[in-house]
């Protein structure tokens, strides 16, 4: 979470909402591919940072699924989110700060408890979850 953390500061440098992630292979704990939002710089509202991870880590395995993955996000993931995670086949999901307005897996649509849901990994909310809650804060008071 400490990678993702960074990765997230990173993206408050550059004027993004500071959300990181990272994708660690969860049998030898190698990062496969970090990376913090995007969406302004690319102008490109899909470029969440949990997706830019995994079209990373895909394209460097050449392969659509990631079964063997672990995924670490500084905030709780949106729908969109969720569903690459699905469709990804990621195996574990670390997310920090909740987000009752935006999320997509403890909150919204709770994408993973749908019927339609073909792949749920496991999860676990809350890690780290004060110093990635503090980022979010910190960014948008300054925006307030």
């Amino acid at each position: 979470m400490a990678i993702a953390l960074a990765e997230a500061e990173a993206a408050a440098a550059r004027g993004e909402v500071p959300v990181g992630a990272v994708l660690v292979n969860g049998v030898t704990g190698a990062v496969l591919a970090q990376a913090g939002n995007r969406t302004e710089e690319r102008h490109d509202p899909t470029a969440h940072a949990e997706i830019l991870v995994i079209r990373d880590a895909a394209a460097k395995a050449g392969a659509a699924r990631l079964p063997q993955a672990d995924l670490y996000v500084t905030l709780e993931p949106c729908a969109m989110c969720a569903a690459a995670i699905s469709f990804s086949r990621i195996r574990r999901l670390y997310f920090g700060a909740y987000d009752p307005k935006g999320g997509g897996v403890e909150h919204g649509g709770r994408f993973f408890q749908q019927p339609t849901c073909h792949h749920a990994p496991e999860i676990v909310g809350g890690m780290a979850e004060t110093q990635a809650s503090a980022l979010l804060r910190a960014f948008f008071g300054e925006r307030r």
